[in-house]
């Protein structure tokens, strides 16, 4: 005698069946993996400001990095910086890699890096005067000091 299942099981074991084969094919599904790798991604920005912020001589100042679409910024730009002096406190928010960046993860996590320390930049030189005539010439500034400590560091040999 074989094994049979009664009409009043079948709904619902179809149902489980449909739904169980649906999650596995539906986008949707991968939204863990993508959350692992928005977290992963922000864990090695806090990593990486913490290094520059050692670096840079700015441990006194608590920094937090938030990883920001397109319309959270100016156009044109990949990040900015805002600071309160006074409690030695800073936001920056980097332009998020699925933001209109088609790159692989480690092209995309260092240009958020170069991001980073290019806003850490700007901080070290928040106590200087500036003036509209003077912002051109400080992001000319920036941009090769920046450039200068990120070859420096990518050329460093590995810390044993």
């Amino acid at each position: 005698m074989g094994y049979s299942i009664s009409s009043r099981l079948w709904s619902p074991l179809l149902a489980v069946l449909f739904l169980v084969g649906f999650f596995s094919v539906c986008p949707a599904a991968e939204l863990p993996a993508d959350a692992r790798i928005q977290s992963s991604t922000e864990a090695y920005l806090r990593e990486r400001v913490e290094i520059w912020k050692e670096r840079l001589k700015l441990q006194g100042w608590s920094i937090s990095v938030r990883v920001s679409s397109q319309s959270d910024l100016r156009p044109g730009t990949l990040g900015n910086i805002h600071w309160d002096a006074d409690k030695k406190t800073a936001v920056i928010q980097v332009l998020a890699t699925s933001d209109g960046h088609e790159l692989p993860l480690p092209a995309s996590l260092s240009l958020m890096e170069d991001t980073i320390v290019h806003e850490l930049i700007h901080l070290e030189l928040a106590s200087l005067p500036r003036t509209d005539a003077s912002r051109s010439d400080e992001e000319f500034a920036v941009n090769h000091l920046a450039e200068a400590l990120l070859e420096l560091d990518r050329k460093a040999p590995p810390a044993h």
